[in-house]
């Protein structure tokens, strides 16, 4: 399979060890005999089985293929050809893995061993532990207009607009290869756009144009209107936070919300969006009080829409209910109107963006994620995420200047100031420990994302989850790499953070690795395993799924009896046997993937996670008819579904035959919340300056993304930070280049 990082190394690894043929020291090395021969064997790796093919002389190990393997593409499977180097060089599997990628690597070397076993090593203790080390080269300096430590999401954005400025730019990079934790996201961003969406200057329209194409407007989800007469309702007093016996708070309860009032600074805005939906519901209530429903209309969102949703979503008190935490409406606004020009900017250098669905995904509140196909570079088209957010920006940073650099597997440790206090510069070291300072002509950008792989650090911030739904065992979505240095690095030149309370846990995690499952609410329900009922609104909040998950997951023993390695909240998601399982290869396949889903009949899921089959049958009974509009009520109310669980045929105007109704086989994936997100981060401005502890930028110093706090506040929209770490990125790159 091509891949841009091959085919055009010399371009994308300049600087990288990987590339410029650092030396090796050997150390010494024990003498092994071997059976000599091809071996085949395998071992589990982040998303599935490594398989491989090794071959042995009679003293060594002398050449290994990689056969089949499910790594995530740029971010896993760029561990094979540093590896399989090591490996052949120390005769042994003793080497150090690739940052990063430490599953995948872990799964190589245990897959080696296995074929060494095989071709009967004389001492596979040995085997094991033989290596090499890398040894340090001269120290690289350099001096650059733009140095950016991180080639995730955030850091690339921000190269590419430095570059397009025409600065030079030198981009860090600890991992292997550029992507950071944006490779392992589900890669959509919000935006509402205008074409597919309800035109108050065109009310009746089917179809909408941009930029010379026609789109098809998107129609709503059921429950839309509920939520926007919600919202039109919204108290305009000033926001009162008191929680007690009469004030309670729930999360995800906007209604609770909404008699509390509304923070001074969202006020216009609150405002201004009764405003259009007053003007929209002029429209769609005529017909909804003639009977159409409202799944046949088109679908309303705006800009505004999007900053409150966005306002309230985040909207949360800390455990103790002595602080509220909200997002800065300044840097709210800039990241949602500035989502914008997301498509045009990208497309302009090669990326393809689909807007055209206004899909959803979890905790996202509404139809508004646009997805990325991919991007062109000199012809090849790459998919995907790494097509469009790397592959592309990439192109843009190395041709526009031949002194810019992203330097991989180099890691930042420490800013260099100056006498007053001016950020200038960033010391790093290579993986074989080669010192690396560079000196910033304008300024330095951190980009290096948060730290939710560092459990003892989200423990350590916390003050919103209880202590025991952290634990030490629990999942995460990101990256090894994900510790947390640029919140550290900023903080020792006198950064000041904000946020830091409120990590984000993502509910659908795998419960075998705590890998991203992928999916949406709005088509799901989530059962109780020892009632077998609902027991939380699908479509709500990640913060009020994972609570639910916490509160509802099934036991130690019953997870161990089902096979399943036990973390906290685990729990059971059912529905239809076709709706897509998201990441990891398992889209519409109907067959069990061991520890993670399965396919039942309700009667065999019953019996399997030890509740009622009748009450699980009438649960999923009760939720399909209500879906279908037979039945107007719910035991846990829903704002917003589509699909049902069982199988129904639909007319040629989508509307359900119940006749048609069935309910056989079902699937069922057990996740549990794992670490996702860390909202809180350095503070910085609408320049992206990084600030000090009195509200002061910290000169040369901008940061970018998930590394920074104060937009996303108590709880992420799914969907937002994709949208915040590209605008984010290009307004760091901007303001870096206007330093004086």
């Amino acid at each position: 399979m091509k891949r841009l990082g091959l085919i055009l190394i010399s371009l994308f690894m300049v600087l990288s060890c990987a590339a410029c043929g650092q030396t090796k020291e050997e150390t010494k090395k024990a003498e092994l005999k071997f059976t000599a021969g091809s071996y085949t064997a395998s071992a589990q790796g982040y998303n599935g089985e490594v398989s491989i093919e090794a071959t042995f002389s009679e003293n060594a190990i002398t050449d290994i293929q990689v056969q089949e393997q499910k790594e995530t593409a740029h971010v896993g499977d760029v561990a094979y050809p540093i590896l399989i180097e090591d490996i052949l060089a120390a005769n042994g599997t003793g080497v150090d893995v690739v940052s990063g990628a430490t599953f995948t690597s872990i799964a190589l070397k245990n897959a080696v061993n296995a074929a060494a076993e095989a071709a009967g090593a004389s001492d596979l203790d040995a085997f094991k532990k033989n290596t090499v080390e890398h040894a340090a080269q001269e120290e690289i300096t350099g001096t650059w207009d733009v140095v950016i430590v991180g080639a995730g999401g955030a850091g690339m954005m921000a190269a590419a607009q430095a570059a397009q400025n025409g600065d030079t730019v030198l981009v860090l990079e600890k991992n292997a290869e550029m992507g950071g934790n944006t490779l392992v996201s589900g890669g959509a961003y919000q935006s509402t756009f205008d074409a597919v969406v309800w035109d108050p200057a065109n009310p009746d329209a089917t179809t909408g144009e941009y930029n010379g194409e026609t789109y098809e407007k998107v129609k709503n989800d059921a429950g839309r209107i509920d939520t926007l007469k919600t919202i039109l309702n919204w108290s305009e007093e000033p926001f009162d936070g008191t929680i007690d016996d009469e004030h309670p708070f729930v999360a995800g309860d906007i209604a609770l919300n909404a008699v509390r009032g509304v923070h001074e600074e969202y006020l216009p805005t609150l405002k201004a969006l009764k405003e259009e939906i007053r003007a929209y519901l002029d429209w769609a209530q005529p017909q909804l009080d003639a009977g159409v429903h409202e799944t046949k209309l088109t679908l309303f969102s705006t800009i505004n829409l999007h900053i409150f949703q966005t306002y309230y979503g985040g909207l949360r008190p800390n455990r103790e209910n002595t602080e509220w935490i909200y997002g800065d409406e300044k840097l709210v606004r800039q990241f949602v109107e500035g989502g914008q020009e997301i498509k045009d900017w990208l497309e302009a250098q090669g990326a393809s963006i689909d807007q055209s669905r206004a899909y959803t995904l979890i905790g996202c509140l509404w139809q508004r994620e646009n997805a990325v196909n991919g991007g062109t570079v000199d012809g090849e088209f790459y998919e995907g995420k790494w097509g469009g957010y790397f592959a592309v920006p990439a192109n843009t940073v190395l041709k526009a200047n031949e002194a810019n650099k992203i330097m991989t597997r180099t890691t930042a440790n420490e800013l260099i100031t100056d006498e007053s206090g001016r950020v200038t510069g960033v010391k790093a070291t290579q993986f074989d420990g080669t010192p690396v300072t560079v000196m910033a002509n304008k300024g330095v950008i951190l980009a290096t994302g948060g730290y939710g792989a560092n459990i003892e650090m989200v423990q350590k911030t916390n003050d919103y989850w209880k202590d025991e739904f952290i634990a030490n065992n629990i999942g995460t979505t990101n990256r090894s790499s994900l510790k947390g240095d640029g919140t550290t690095m900023g903080q020792a030149v006198g950064a000041a953070t904000i946020g830091e309370g409120w990590t984000q846990m993502m509910p659908l995690g795998w419960v075998d690795n705590g890998n991203l499952a992928g999916g949406a609410g709005e088509n799901v329900i989530y059962v109780n395993p020892e009632t077998g009922k609902r027991y939380v609104d699908e479509s709500a909040e990640r913060d009020v799924l994972s609570e639910g998950g916490f509160e509802n997951g099934m036991s130690e023993a019953k997870a161990k009896e089902l096979g399943l390695k036990y973390v906290p909240g685990i729990y059971v998601e059912i529905s239809n046997v076709g709706t897509t399982a998201g990441t990891g290869g398992f889209n519409n396949i109907p067959e069990d993937v061991e520890g993670r889903m399965i396919f039942r009949t309700v009667e065999e899921t019953a019996e399997l996670i030890g509740c009622d089959a009748e009450t699980l049958r009438q649960t999923i009974l009760d939720y399909d008819n209500y879906v279908m509009g037979v039945a107007d009520t719910l035991d846990v109310e829903k704002l917003s579904y589509r699909g049902t669980v069982g199988q129904v045929e639909m007319d040629d105007e989508g509307n359900y035959l119940p006749d048609t109704y069935k309910l056989d086989m079902i699937r069922v994936r057990f996740l549990a919340p794992s670490t996702h997100h860390t909202m809180g981060g350095l503070r910085v401005d609408t320049d992206r300056r990084v600030l000090n502890e009195n509200g002061e930028a910290i000169k040369g110093l901008y940061a970018a993304g998930e590394v920074t706090g104060g937009f996303h506040s108590g709880n992420r929209l799914g969907g937002n930070a994709i949208t915040e770490i590209i605008v984010s990125g290009r307004i760091a790159g901007n303001s870096a280049s206007n330093e004086k």
